[in-house]
């Protein structure tokens, strides 16, 4: 199974300590880079995610990173 890539970049986004985010891992998403429950049927599943602090965090675009949900640079090499 292969996903789909949403975007060959990051997704920026401003997240609050504490509070839970559900990263979509299918790339199917229309509300990316988190989960609408598009992956329904596929075998993907969503992966939590709980922000430590609050600021900016870069959620993978590409699906392909190796440090899910966060970017690990691996956009670069698509």
């Amino acid at each position: 199974m292969t996903p789909t890539v949403a975007q060959k970049a990051p997704y920026q986004v401003a997240v609050e300590a504490g509070k839970d985010y559900w990263w979509c891992a299918c790339g199917e998403s229309k509300s990316q880079p988190f989960c609408d429950g598009s992956h329904k049927g596929t075998g993907f599943v969503p992966q939590q995610y709980t922000a430590e602090k609050t600021g900016d965090a870069w959620f993978c675009g590409c699906k392909a990173t190796k440090s899910a949900p966060m970017c690990d640079g691996s956009h670069n090499k698509i």
